[in-house]
């Protein structure tokens, strides 16, 4: 009988264990069953937080009742855990976070070195768990998407999807705005991305399998935008419906500015597209002006040429400002190449609560 499990083979003879290292992609994905029984999976919930004090005392009480329902319930296993990842928070985030985890054991948190962005600390709290558990899902510290949405999304990681979306069934709680362009991005995004389809109307509320986080670990460019990114690994997957609610606490750390921000490296950071529409673009415009260029050769043969400065100024405020934009658009990827071409790290941990109750300890032994 021999068992595969994170490039290892188990060769069980006459009752002993042999290991022998194997060639085995990391890719492979793990035994469920033992003993005819599923194994019941590690579960990290990661959750990044910049400036969440006033919502972080109300939602990680909803967080710890949510996971102890689901081992109480026996779809997850009792090593399960709370991820917390401060993103550099300017107030008392991370103190909080600390204090939760002298609270409850199944309260963990880790601390980047500054404020990095949602993207970055997201994938921090990913990277961290994906050697520690068998599946993670990641949500937001506001208390806005539905944790119940847990329990259907367990179960189609039961039954065999590595990663499963939450997905809004309305946006009622939105402003007209932000819903209109909302489903306008999603719909340009779609378009530029080519074969692989963004989820409509996912965020990061997702679950991930410990197997396909080892294949997105692989996945280096420093230009993050998730929520395109994980279709890309592939995987069996599926969605998961839920109502999102108004915010519980707090104000919410994505203006306008940052949402837009955030769409622009989106459709640049998955897509060529924009660079070929302003070739198409430029030959169309050559080829109107080349018409213009014979238009006005034949009107001054035949003598009806009248001098005027209107048009000519049109003309050239209409070109100049599409080549800016096409200047600019060349820029923003020339710029992203710049990023990646540095390699700088996309995250540093600077902390965890292991290491500051460590601390604390050292400092209690040193005042005896």
């Amino acid at each position: 009988m021999v068992i595969l499990q994170d490039s290892f083979a188990c060769v069980i003879l006459h009752g002993k264990v042999v290991g022998e290292r194997t060639g085995i992609s990391k890719y492979m994905p793990v035994e469920k069953r033992s003993g005819g029984q599923m194994k019941k999976p590690v579960l990290y919930i990661v959750i990044p937080c910049y400036n969440e004090q006033e919502v972080l005392p109300i939602t990680s009480k909803m967080f710890l009742a949510k996971l102890m329902e689901l081992i109480e319930a026996g779809k997850i296993d009792e090593e399960s855990r709370i991820l917390y990842v401060n993103d550099g928070s300017k107030d008392d985030t991370w103190k909080l976070i600390v204090e939760l985890s002298r609270q409850n054991e199944h309260y963990i948190g880790i601390s980047q070195s500054r404020n990095r962005g949602h993207q970055n600390a997201l994938l921090a709290g990913l990277m961290e768990a994906k050697d520690k558990c068998d599946v993670t899902i990641s949500i937001d510290c506001d208390g806005q998407d539905d944790i119940n949405a847990m329990d259907d999304m367990l179960e189609e990681y039961r039954n065999g999807c590595e990663i499963v979306y939450g997905v809004r069934s309305r946006r009622d709680t939105d402003t007209w705005f932000k819903r209109t362009t909302a489903q306008g991005f999603y719909r340009i995004l779609n378009y530029l991305a080519g074969d692989v389809k963004i989820v409509y109307n996912h965020a990061d509320y997702r679950l991930v399998s410990s197997r396909a986080l080892a294949a997105f670990a692989d996945f280096k460019e420093v230009n993050l935008f998730l929520r395109g990114m994980f279709p890309l690994v592939g995987f069996k997957s599926t969605c998961v419906y839920y109502e999102r609610h108004e915010r519980i606490a707090g104000e919410t750390h994505y203006p306008l500015s940052k949402m837009l921000s955030l769409a622009f490296d989106g459709i640049t950071s998955l897509s060529s597209k924009p660079i070929r529409m302003i070739v198409l673009l430029g030959i169309f415009i050559s080829l109107i002006s080349f018409i213009g260029v014979i238009w006005s050769v034949a009107v001054r043969l035949l003598g009806f040429s009248v001098d005027g400065w209107a048009s000519i100024i049109s003309i050239i405020c209409f070109i100049g400002g599409i080549q800016l934009l096409c200047i600019g658009v060349v820029g923003e990827y020339i710029g992203k190449i710049y990023m990646e071409v540095k390699a700088r790290p996309r995250y540093i941990i600077s902390e965890r609560t292991a290491m500051t109750h460590d601390k604390e300890e050292e400092s209690c032994e040193e005042a005896k």
